[in-house]
């Protein structure tokens, strides 16, 4: 490992066909010489509400109120991540990168002092990855790795989340954005 990816960006390449991945903007919250784990930021489950699961969360939760799929590891587990401009007074709070950090789902918001977060999004279940895997993805070009923007996770459009952070970095990269999901039906 030569550098840790915490607080940033892995967009999944054009290369990367599994479904699990395909066209995915995953924010890497950890990752060391044991592994990695991150949350998909652009699957929202528009069938899965908020409200229906974590009531005292609702008014939290950044547009659209729907839990996300997180990826494909233990997707009955809840995760959330937050924004707060004062996350280092917050229980149950484990920065990501600056204000944006993993919260304690258990407890509802307002409580033990964390009246600051500003906004949330609540996850199914995560992406992981064995200690070395993720850098042999990352040495197949299966994915970029870009710096996180605080308003990421809590995107109003988070289905346009991988084009929109491929078009901001210019070049080849941008050119990337405005490729079609399936080049056999152009």
């Amino acid at each position: 490992m030569k550098e840790s990816l915490a607080g940033k960006l892995i967009v999944a390449s054009p290369k990367l066909t599994d479904p699990n991945f395909a066209r995915t903007v995953v924010l890497i919250c950890t990752h060391d010489e044991n592994g990695a784990f991150g949350l998909v930021l652009n699957r929202p489950l528009m069938e899965a509400r908020v409200g229906e699961h974590l009531p005292a969360w609702v008014e939290h939760v950044a547009e659209p109120p729907v839990v996300f799929q997180g990826g494909p590891v233990e997707t009955t587990v809840g995760l959330g991540l937050g924004y707060s401009s004062s996350p280092f007074v917050m229980p149950g709070w484990t920065t990501v990168l600056g204000n944006v950090g993993l919260v304690d789902l258990s407890k509802p918001p307002g409580t033990d002092g964390d009246s600051e977060l500003e906004r949330a999004r609540v996850f199914a279940g995560y992406s992981g990855w064995a200690g070395g895997q993720l850098e042999g993805e990352l040495n197949e070009d299966a994915w970029f790795v870009l710096p996180l923007q605080e308003g990421d996770p809590f995107t109003e459009a988070p289905e346009a989340l991988w084009r929109e952070v491929l078009r901001r970095q210019g070049g080849k990269l941008a050119f990337f954005a405005f490729l079609p999901e399936d080049p056999s039906q152009n």
